[in-house]
């Protein structure tokens, strides 16, 4: 997983990627380069959560947002 200044992209394991706009997410694009960077996986491995900005993000959240 790697966040840009205005993109999140996230490698699934089966070998997809997945590249979203940080505007759908305000907290992301609001938070700084170093809250952003501070990330762990959760859900037993299907999230990531950054618990500086208190977001939480799902793959099958990410999957439906861009379906």
């Amino acid at each position: 997983m790697h966040v840009t200044e205005d993109t999140l992209a996230v490698d699934l394991a089966d070998g997809r990627t997945i590249i979203v706009p940080l505007a759908w997410y305000p907290r992301l694009l609001n938070a700084t380069a170093q809250q952003r960077a501070h990330w762990k996986v959760s859900g037993a491995g299907y999230g990531i959560h950054w618990p500086e900005i208190d977001e939480d993000l799902s793959s099958e959240g990410l999957l439906r947002y861009i379906g």
